[in-house]
């Protein structure tokens, strides 16, 4: 999926929507990537003279790919993901303008409408960033 085909299943929109494309890989896993062009918001003065993409967005990344596997849940059709956690979170190198962050994830588990997932962020094939997280489906509320 392109970012105008995730605008479908993603409440997230520019300059919020941190993915540029994804798919779902099997049942339990998907895959996505970001390129950093360098002059996203997010790297305004992180860091002036050495621009990083700071972790907290990289999880948000990790986040938004996921979504691709919990879009169109039987019964959760439209239900707006919100991040609940991110656990074992570990940086193992920065990600700068001109990198690919190659994203995979998987669903581990599942409670109510509480989803557990694993993932990972590798540029040029080394790993950059993993860690675990959950969401919370929330349900749209009736219109009345």
């Amino acid at each position: 999926m392109n970012r105008e085909e995730l605008k479908t299943i993603l409440p997230h929109r520019e300059p919020m929507l941190l993915i540029d494309q994804a798919e779902k890989v099997g049942e339990d896993e998907a895959r996505g990537s970001y390129t950093v062009r360098g002059d996203e918001w997010f790297l305004q003065g992180h860091f002036p003279g050495n621009p990083v993409v700071p972790g907290v967005v990289l999880c948000e990344m990790m986040g938004q790919a996921c979504c691709v596997l919990l879009a169109g849940l039987p019964g959760l059709e439209g239900a707006t993901p919100y991040f609940t956690g991110l656990d074992g979170v570990k940086f193992r190198r920065p990600v700068l303008p001109g990198d690919c962050l190659e994203i995979s994830c998987r669903l581990v588990k599942q409670k109510g409408v509480f989803y557990f997932a694993q993932g990972e962020g590798r540029v040029e094939g080394k790993l950059a960033v993993s860690g675990s997280f959950s969401f919370a489906l929330v349900a749209p509320k009736d219109k009345e």
